[in-house]
């Protein structure tokens, strides 16, 4: 066990002593120099033309020499100077080393506090903070950027547990389906072959929807690790040439919940991951057929303006109300309800993939909720990436 422990507050103070001490030592140093050339300068023991004679009270005379005389007096004088100034000057010396420790155990007063702050953070205390106050100095600019970390932490951890939380209900869903199939199926000695097919469409379909469930997330949590730096893919790609494909993939779902489909697309070129892309109008167009309505319309155009493409997304469908339009791009979001309308289709990633695919990709997202039903998308993206993005 260490018996003594070099802290910062400990360190500071022997800094301080420290600098007492050369300023101590300078001062005694300079003040030996200035007495010698103050005793040098007496007209007395300046006399270079011999010895003089000196008579005290009683009348004893004395020849003396001026110049030992003055080296005599010289050398008495440092002897008492020496003796006491580093006597005054070891008491400085601790007086400063002592001020100086107490100085800085109140200037690192809020760093203990930030200490103590710290050891008693936990996954379940983020809500804590510092809050120093005082003066506006570098350790009150230290202390309330401690506590901004600590809020985005707070935010960060509370998403987490929403996601783990949404995540484990959704797949929750399709496991039970399956479960509840073969259990039902299996405990019928009798069941016969449409009733076993049933039961594997069934099992099957719900099997999809959690494949489907944990690719989403997959893609997701890729995404949100990957806006911190750059995309593995960049290359041209043109938004036009992507729409018709994905279209033709939602065209019987459409036709289903009599949907109308209308593009008008010119071309609108980028460079970026066309997987992603592609990914990100297929999320658009799906959102907007699903949360239609009988009989509603869908509108898909692109085109270029300025130095930058945009992609825009229209459909009709229920009134959102316009507070709800920015909630629909968090995840495990439906229709503005979270883990709502359990019949649709999906899980309620797919517009929170969007957005972070538009960030990725360096562009804009503007949503839209009309007085009349329905969600417009409007997405813009750069001509080409970032500098340094090459």
């Amino acid at each position: 066990m260490r018996l003594f422990r070099s802290t910062l507050r400990v360190r500071m103070a022997l800094l301080y002593g420290g600098l007492v001490l050369l300023v101590g030592v300078s001062l005694l140093f300079t003040s030996v120099v200035l007495l010698d050339h103050s005793i040098a300068s007496v007209p007395l023991f300046k006399n270079t033309h011999g010895m003089i004679t000196v008579t005290d009270q009683q009348g004893h005379s004395e020849t003396i020499d001026p110049t030992q005389l003055g080296d005599t007096a010289r050398d008495k004088a440092r002897v008492y100077l020496l003796h006491t100034g580093l006597i005054y000057f070891a008491i400085i010396v601790v007086i400063g080393t002592s001020g100086g420790y107490l100085l800085a155990k109140q200037a690192l007063r809020p760093i203990a506090k930030l200490t103590r702050t710290a050891k008693q953070l936990s996954s379940e205390t983020l809500d804590q903070r510092i809050n120093l106050g005082g003066p506006d100095d570098e350790l009150r600019e230290l202390a309330d950027t401690f506590d901004a970390m600590l809020a985005r932490l707070d935010a960060a951890f509370d998403s987490q547990r929403l996601f783990v939380a949404n995540a484990s209900h959704e797949l929750r869903t399709p496991l039970a389906v399956i479960r509840t199939e073969l259990d039902v199926t299996l405990s019928d000695p009798d069941a016969s072959k449409e009733h076993l097919r049933e039961m594997g469409e069934v099992a099957l379909a719900a099997t999809e929807r959690a494949q489907g469930l944990v690719g989403s997330l997959l893609t997701l949590a890729k995404l949100q690790a990957g806006t911190r730096g750059e995309l593995e893919v960049f290359e041209p790609v043109d938004l036009a040439a992507l729409v018709p494909a994905v279209l033709d993939s939602v065209e019987a779902e459409a036709k289903e919940r009599q949907v109308n489909i209308e593009q008008d697309t010119s071309p609108a070129p980028t460079i970026g991951d066309p997987r992603l892309l592609e990914r990100l109008i297929g999320n658009l167009v799906e959102n907007a057929v699903r949360h239609n309505v009988p009989g509603g319309w869908l509108r898909v155009t692109c085109g270029s303006a300025s130095d930058r493409i945009w992609l825009h997304v229209a459909n009709g469908g229920q009134v959102i109300p316009p507070n709800d339009v920015d909630s629909l791009f968090e995840a495990f979001r439906r229709g503005g309800t979270s883990r709502a309308r359990t019949a649709t289709k999906g899980a309620g990633l797919g517009l929170s993939i969007v957005r972070l695919i538009v960030e990725a990709h360096h562009g804009r997202l503007q949503a839209a909720a009309p007085p009349f039903g329905g969600l417009a998308v409007r997405i813009e993206l750069p001509y080409s990436a970032r500098e340094g993005s090459d």
